[in-house]
């Protein structure tokens, strides 16, 4: 079982702190994880919303981790010496580590963020950049994945990298069965903008209609056309709008629906490459061989062989 420790700093935030419980917390038996809190001096931990929380263990549990997460916290304070310590003896050992929202200071002061690029809260980027110039503050993605170290941005953007280190350890089927159980999308690409502006008034139709309908219709050679025609736009109105209402443009959404339909194909399928390609709407095996590539760094072969079966 695959031993998930958060550390809870105070003070913690309470909506960081509930998505690793949340996501990795709960499964019905066999559960693929197990899950704990731990606070540097176990007793009531505050949270930034004004209640506290009870947490029995203490910096010890990190010994026993595969994987850390690092909640938002207040971080006014210096890190202390036993807290760095102990999350750097855990990234020594191969420990996963992640931090949501500003839990990325404390990554960052235990020196796991050195030469790496980040995410924290886009409101905290610019102190993080300040306080910790050999990290590469990234002030406008979801999340960072950059192998044993992965941050996120502020709140929500938690869970896109939690259902995202789903995805990897369990498949596309078993993130986006949690993420329905948490009425999320199952999916976000990390380097879509953290907040979205709504700068232009809303007029006509959502866009939630013409998204299922590309959904539906993902084998289609849809153009830009194609989908302002289907919302009832000019196309130039609709990828302005796109772009305003989801903080990514209409094609590479498009290529992410895709992207993520050839993966759950290949994981539960027997479909030849070729036909998971065409069905998903990325044309040929070399084109789907392109996007993992540049995606997850494999080869549909080599993915299928990892995730298919896989299923917790």
């Amino acid at each position: 079982m695959h031993r998930v420790v958060a550390l809870a700093l105070p003070e913690v935030v309470a909506f960081d702190l509930s998505i690793p419980a949340q996501v990795f917390g709960r499964f019905a038996d066999p559960a693929p994880y197990s899950f704990q809190v731990c606070t540097p001096t176990p007793g009531s931990v505050p949270t930034t919303t004004g209640f506290s929380v009870e947490v029995e263990r203490g910096l010890e549990a990190l010994n026993e981790a595969d994987t850390v997460v690092v909640p938002g916290y207040v971080c006014n304070d210096r890190l202390a010496d036993e807290v760095a310590n102990a999350l750097r003896a855990a990234a020594g050992r191969g420990t996963r580590m992640m931090s949501v929202c500003t839990g990325a200071f404390a990554l960052a002061e235990a020196g796991l963020l050195d030469g790496r690029r980040a995410a924290t809260h886009w409101a905290a980027a610019a102190a993080l950049a300040a306080e910790h110039p050999s990290v590469e503050v990234d002030p406008d993605v979801l999340y960072v994945d950059t192998g044993q170290v992965l941050t996120s941005a502020g709140l929500a953007a938690g869970i896109d990298l939690c259902l995202h280190v789903l995805r990897l350890d369990h498949g596309a089927e078993v993130a986006a069965a949690k993420a329905r159980s948490m009425v999320v999308p199952p999916y976000r690409e990390g380097g879509q903008a953290q907040f979205v502006s709504r700068p232009i008034p809303a007029v006509g139709p959502s866009l939630s209609g013409t998204c299922a309908w590309l959904v539906a219709h993902l084998s289609d050679p849809l153009t830009i056309e194609d989908m302002a025609a289907h919302a009832g736009w000019s196309p130039r109105t609709f990828a302005r709008r796109f772009v305003a209402e989801t903080g990514t443009t209409p094609a590479r959404w498009l290529a992410a629906q895709r992207l993520d339909h050839a993966r759950r194909l290949l994981e539960t399928t027997d479909l030849p490459v070729d036909e998971v390609a065409e069905r998903s709407g990325l044309g040929t095996a070399g084109n789907l061989r392109l996007h993992l590539a540049r995606s997850l760094g494999v080869t549909p072969t080599a993915y299928r062989r990892t995730y298919q079966g896989g299923a917790a």
